[in-house]
């Protein structure tokens, strides 16, 4: 990897990430605009180490509460405080994870194609756009979540191993479509993001120490740094500009992302 393409793919993941866009589409449409070579599996690895630590710094202060809370909870044997919140985010990526297990194989060799991405994007950016039109003609406020909440947005989320769902976009869909409040489903959907890309990372790390590759440790560290620094950047701003802006911004762009997907 030279040093252009470390900067440009490092920000394309770090602004993807948590975005309702696809990070998976964007890493395939960059590689084929450029045509440069894999980047390569350590990489991979970097960069979501690099989301996950900007995710788990914005959250640092509900994160130290839930894991309290968590704790005590399994003590006591009871709820405490924000534990029934910490137990959804673990019940919530059981999922995905035994999907992710039961399904990695059949994924990486069937549903990686740019065209399988292109009508992923599409019709999940659709759905996006139809969740958040439901959600506003129906004024819904609840900011507390149940466990057939849980469950459902848990189920939504085992979507993302299509490439071109994305992960955080299908999880605001899942909540917003159940009637949580437009911030309650983006919250839960970026905590429920740490173990998620916990997991991935760690899958990844394994992947590697089992096919050990040649690094190049300064470009590692460029793109560790500039992934976390782009995605924390995009959370911030990212919630910021719900308010003004809503989602139909990223439904449309969704749409003119798989329509060039398709045209590739």
């Amino acid at each position: 990897m030279d040093f252009i393409q470390t900067i440009v793919l490092s920000l394309v993941q770090g602004l993807s990430e948590f975005l309702p866009i696809s990070s998976s589409a964007h890493l395939i449409l960059v590689p084929k605009l450029t045509d440069w070579p894999d980047q390569g599996l350590a990489f991979d690895v970097v960069v979501h180490m690099g989301t996950l630590s900007a995710i788990v710094f914005y959250y640092r202060a509900i994160l130290k509460i839930l894991i309290h809370d968590f704790f005590y909870s399994v003590i006591k044997v009871q709820t405490i405080g924000q534990s029934s919140l910490a137990w959804g985010v673990l019940l919530g990526t059981i999922p995905v994870g035994l999907a992710g297990l039961l399904f990695k194989d059949f994924i990486e060799v069937n549903l990686r194609s740019t065209e399988i991405i292109a009508y992923a994007t599409l019709v999940f950016g659709v759905l996006l756009g139809f969740s958040s039109w439901v959600n506003t003609r129906g004024n819904y406020t609840r900011e507390s979540l149940n466990w057939i909440d849980v469950s459902f947005i848990g189920m939504m989320q085992s979507l993302a191993l299509i490439p071109g769902t994305s992960r955080s976009g299908i999880t605001i869909t899942a909540g917003l479509l159940i009637g949580l409040s437009r911030k309650m489903s983006i919250q839960f959907a970026f905590l429920l993001s740490i173990p998620v890309i916990t997991l991935s990372a760690l899958l990844m790390m394994l992947d590697l120490y089992q096919q050990p590759q040649l690094v190049d440790w300064s470009m590692l560290i460029l793109g560790f740094v500039l992934a976390a620094v782009s995605a924390y950047l995009t959370v911030v701003f990212f919630i910021k500009l719900l308010d003004t802006i809503g989602l139909m911004p990223f439904v449309i762009y969704r749409i003119i992302l798989g329509v060039l997907l398709l045209a590739l």
